[in-house]
């Protein structure tokens, strides 16, 4: 049963992040050459999934990140 949960709160943390980053590369989500398209402004947090009991209303923890020296940017990997 906890792997099931697991895998839904995996999920939901997916559908939730509305951009392409790291493993979170969403077709809808790329430049026009194809790389990943960040959205930093609005996910620059970590996200922690609470298991509620019901797999439609996980609850969303976060905390944001701060980046004092070195700063997001758009990766190319050509």
């Amino acid at each position: 049963m906890l792997d099931h949960q697991l895998a839904d709160c995996l999920c939901k943390d997916a559908l939730n992040r509305d951009e392409s980053c790291g493993a979170h590369f969403r077709e809808e989500h790329v430049t026009e050459d194809g790389e990943a398209k960040r959205n930093d402004e609005e996910f620059s947090y970590a996200a922690a999934w609470e298991w509620t009991g019901d797999p439609s209303a996980p609850t969303l923890h976060k905390e944001q990140l701060e980046f004092e020296y070195v700063k997001p940017s758009q990766r190319s990997y050509k």
